[in-house]
């Protein structure tokens, strides 16, 4: 593992709390991805008066409230935090002792620089898992308009790891306030400068920073039990029970089992629900695999067409967000799935719709072409730009590309560009190093 390795989305975040408080800063993304892990390198790279971070869901964390960069009283407040939970008072308590922090760092700028120097930085106020406070939005609404009419140089940057929830409370009361950054799962290429990953180690055992030192280590066994309890039961049992109330929780975790298992395929919602225990209808189903998008777990991706009421009725493709979830509900082994030449196709094409739709920006959307007899993995689109992208694993033949000219002469009045993604080693790594955007057509 590569000491002090810095994401580039924590990069980007760095350079964000140097420049002038402009917004609020909101880190979200699904659990395990390094949020916490990147806000601490950030605030340890900048002087102890310069910043402080406080944990939100501090009873759970007593060990990271600690690390409050040689602040005494804050290791105090996260002892009393284990015995009642934190509210509304809690943050504005924090918040205010932050602004008197700031203060002091601005002064003591002023007080060590000469006519040379340049720009004062702005002190930084974190907290961690912000959505565990009742009504926090309204607060910092509150509190972040009062800084800004008094132009305290101080950023404020939160973090969660339930995007829904955190959307929810950012559109109520902070539309206009806020700048997210969003971090998604590990890419390919983060995994191979961080641990070292080969292109087949990241295909199978996907890209989680926190039981990579097993896969290093040769202990396949532990990688997987650490994937299963600490990565994806607390996802299920904790984070989407707190998006929404679940009426049927085991279902929940069936469809994530089975969505994972049909990861690559186009599955009916009559098929799924055939093969799940009380799901209830449709409707429930739509739901679950919409919690568990935003969960960042399972995607169903919809069929492109240019007629919205097609592209609806369409069954989805299922496909997973992380390569770790299908490897280890596959019961393979890594020597095991590389050696069945089908089942790592299967695998390949879910990394590749993985890659894809956590690399894809804002707007830009991922989904899937069918038209029997000829189909297309995945189509990138935005607006009247398409790209329609054919994934193999293996070396391939011009029959390969059937369904991408099928494609391209259903859609002449767009801007059409397809693809071939892989057929050996070096081109499917060039592929999970380049954005979704990239494949977009000029």
């Amino acid at each position: 593992m590569k000491e002090n390795y810095l994401r580039p989305v924590a990069e980007r975040l760095k350079h964000r709390l140097l420049e002038p408080v402009r917004k609020i800063v909101v880190v979200a993304g699904p659990r395990q991805v390094g949020k916490t892990t990147a806000i601490h390198q950030i605030l340890r790279g900048r002087p102890a008066s310069s910043c402080v971070f406080y944990a939100a869901d501090a009873s759970e964390r007593l060990d990271d409230m600690a690390l409050e960069y040689g602040r005494e009283e804050s290791v105090a407040s996260s002892e009393k935090s284990a015995h009642q939970p934190n509210d509304a008072q809690w943050v504005t308590e924090k918040w205010h002792a932050a602004r008197r922090a700031a203060h002091a760092w601005h002064l003591q700028q002023l007080a060590s620089v000469d006519a040379t120097t340049g720009p004062l930085k702005p002190y930084v106020l974190v907290f961690d898992e912000i959505q565990n406070i009742p009504d926090w939005s309204t607060v910092v609404k509150g509190l972040w308009d009062q800084d800004r009419a008094q132009a305290l140089p101080m950023h404020v940057v939160v973090l969660g790891s339930a995007p829904l929830l955190m959307q929810r409370g950012l559109g109520e009361s902070l539309m206009g306030r806020f700048e997210p950054i969003e971090m998604t799962h590990w890419s390919y290429s983060e995994m191979r400068d961080c641990f070292g990953f080969t292109l087949d180690q990241y295909i199978y055992f996907g890209g989680y920073p926190g039981p990579a030192h097993w896969v290093l280590e040769g202990h396949e066994s532990r990688w997987r039990d650490e994937v299963l309890l600490s990565l994806i039961e607390p996802n299920l049992v904790k984070d989407i029970l707190a998006l929404k109330r679940i009426e049927k929780p085991a279902v929940l975790r069936q469809l994530f089992q089975l969505g994972c298992t049909y990861s690559g395929q186009v599955v009916s919602m009559t098929k799924l629900l055939a093969q799940l225990n009380d799901v209830g209808n449709t409707t429930t189903l739509t739901e679950y695999l919409h919690l568990l998008r935003v969960a960042g777990l399972l995607a169903g991706l919809d069929k492109y067409s240019a007629q919205a009421i097609r592209q609806r009725a369409a069954p989805p493709k299922l496909n997973v967000l992380n390569t770790a979830f299908l490897s280890v509900f596959s019961g393979r082994t890594f020597s095991q799935a590389r050696a069945d030449a089908g089942f790592w196709g299967h695998l390949v094409e879910s990394c590749i719709g993985a890659h894809l739709l956590n690399s894809a920006d804002q707007g830009l959307r991922v989904g899937y072409w069918r038209e029997s007899p000829q189909e297309v993995d995945f189509v990138v689109y935005q607006g009247d730009r398409v790209s329609a992208l054919e994934v193999k694993s293996v070396t391939y033949d011009m029959s390969a590309r059937k369904g991408l000219r099928s494609f391209a002469e259903r859609h002449q009045k767009m801007r059409v560009r397809t693809e071939v993604l892989g057929g050996d080693d070096f081109a499917l790594a060039e592929a999970l190093l380049l954005p979704a955007s990239h494949w977009l057509p000029e």
